[in-house]
């Protein structure tokens, strides 16, 4: 039995003499999908990406202008201005007011909060995938923020918690305002893998929290508990209390999403 090979057909020697026979094909010619050439601002983006992300480029560095660029790259100005498009649309650069050069940045929190929110949405997670992340998350948050926070901190959430506690009934801004409490948490923490990770779990929890607040009755009431009794223990800096009432207060989410009817396993929306 003749041995297959990777390759379908080998090029002839030169001089060689053609047999008039084709060479053996086999299945291994469709082994592998041909190779697709990327666009020269994609290289380009890449490359100054890599610089970014290398640190030889820092955050509120300026950039070479576009002609420099093209000169240095050897592209037209054209591929540098697509190229520098793509990275302000992830956040890495930024053009200031008024400025005629890029800058260096860094993604806003809540971009990449956004895009991850996104993300869950189309991979279908379930209210009760987000409601388990936050379990694990928020009480260790609560607890961190109650050891580092500031007076300016525990202002904010103060402040936070009584425009929560005087909105009206109905009111469509309540939902944002119990979400930025959770963000001030996340503030006074000082971790920033934990600020980017809840940011989009509170974005995901928001839809499905706006048909439960005014549904269930005493959700107003509960919510406003909650919130003071984390704001006393972080304002004694009592990390036990903290992580205990969050633990509480998050709780209580999924026993108002089972009070107003909503199915754990419904899918978030945005």
């Amino acid at each position: 039995m003749k041995k297959k090979t990777i390759a379908a057909t080998r090029p002839r020697r030169a001089g060689a003499v053609s047999t008039g026979v084709a060479p053996e094909t086999t299945d291994a010619a469709s082994l592998f999908d041909p190779v697709e050439r990327s666009p020269a601002y994609t290289k380009v983006s890449s490359a100054i990406e890599h610089k970014i992300l290398s640190r030889a480029l820092r955050d509120g560095d300026v950039l070479p202008a576009e002609l420099e660029l093209a000169q240095q790259f050897r592209v037209h100005r054209s591929t540098v201005r697509e190229a520098l498009r793509q990275l302000e649309s992830a956040g890495l650069v930024a053009r200031p007011p008024g400025a005629k050069r890029m800058i260096v940045s860094r993604p806003e929190a809540a971009k990449v909060a956004s895009g991850m929110r996104h993300a869950l949405v189309l991979h279908e997670v379930s209210f009760v995938d987000v409601w388990e992340a936050m379990m694990v998350i928020e009480p260790e948050v609560a607890a961190l923020a109650a050891l580092r926070r500031t007076q300016a901190d525990l202002t904010a959430l103060t402040q936070t918690s009584e425009a929560f506690r005087e909105s009206p009934e109905g009111d469509p801004d309540s939902v944002n305002i119990v979400a930025t409490f959770f963000e001030q948490l996340g503030a006074a923490s000082r971790n920033q893998v934990l600020v980017l990770a809840k940011q989009s779990l509170t974005q995901a929890l928001a839809p499905s929290l706006a048909r439960m607040i005014d549904t269930v009755p005493q959700a107003r009431a509960r919510i406003t508990d909650a919130q003071r009794r984390i704001i006393v223990a972080v304002r004694d800096k009592n990390a036990d209390e903290a992580r205990k009432w969050m633990s509480k207060h998050v709780r209580d989410f999924k026993r108002g999403y089972e009070v107003a009817g909503i199915s754990p396993d419904t899918p978030i929306s945005v």
